[in-house]
């Protein structure tokens, strides 16, 4: 069993490394504009809209769950280099002009923590399975990353191309959302439809608590 003192090491190092923070509550659906392949890499431009009144070159956006920093800024345009590894590890590989982007600018210190804590860095790439109506809201099923890079738990959070959601029947590799109106027109998870990849991103604290755990054979 790890001990006490390993679990506050944990915390403490996952509370030093965050240079960025998101909470998964996102304030603008963006439009990419642009995108072109640099050799193993790409780089590309999303309309952020309002955002860009009070962002500046070297500020990080996370975008459809992906921490990316603004290289220039011209308007509304943001552009973005992304490394060959986002390009394996994320849908981005996939994006194309008119892609609609969750956008969200890193916490600042005294904010509100409204979601949960997001770190911008992609685990896997899930798979929407189906989605029903029930009532006044929908309920999202997912189907997690092959390679099991993704954990949920019930009643636990994660990180749907960028948006805090919270997690229940959590059976095998599948788990479900309920998602309310709101959540449906103010992120892209209103146009999401099923067999669609997204970018997953595990519940952080779990992740480091877990890499703490021995590994069970």
């Amino acid at each position: 069993m790890q001990s006490a003192s390993g679990i506050q090491g944990c915390v403490c190092i996952f509370a030093t490394s965050l240079m960025n923070m998101f909470t998964g509550i996102i304030e603008f659906v963006g439009t990419l504009t642009h995108i072109e392949r640099t050799g193993a890499g790409a780089e590309l431009a999303v309309d952020i809209g309002p955002l860009s009144e009070d962002c500046h070159i070297g500020d990080s956006i996370c975008s459809n769950g992906i921490c990316l920093t603004v290289t220039t800024l011209t308007g509304n345009i943001a552009t973005y280099a992304a490394s060959p590894e986002t390009l394996v590890r994320t849908c981005m590989g996939g994006w194309r002009v008119s892609t609609d982007i969750n956008c969200e600018r890193a916490l600042a210190v005294g904010s509100r923590l409204g979601g949960h804590i997001v770190s911008g860095h992609v685990d896997g790439i899930g798979r929407l399975q189906r989605r029903q109506p029930q009532n006044q809201h929908e309920v999202f099923t997912f189907q997690l990353p092959s390679d099991k890079s993704v954990k949920v738990v019930e009643k636990g959070s994660v990180a749907i191309d960028g948006i805090s959601l919270t997690t229940f029947d959590c059976r095998g590799n599948c788990f479900s959302i309920a998602v309310i109106p709101h959540t449906l027109g103010e992120t892209t998870l209103g146009r999401l439809q099923a067999g669609q990849p997204v970018n997953m991103e595990q519940d952080p604290i779990g992740r480091w608590v877990e890499s703490l755990l021995p590994h069970q054979r």
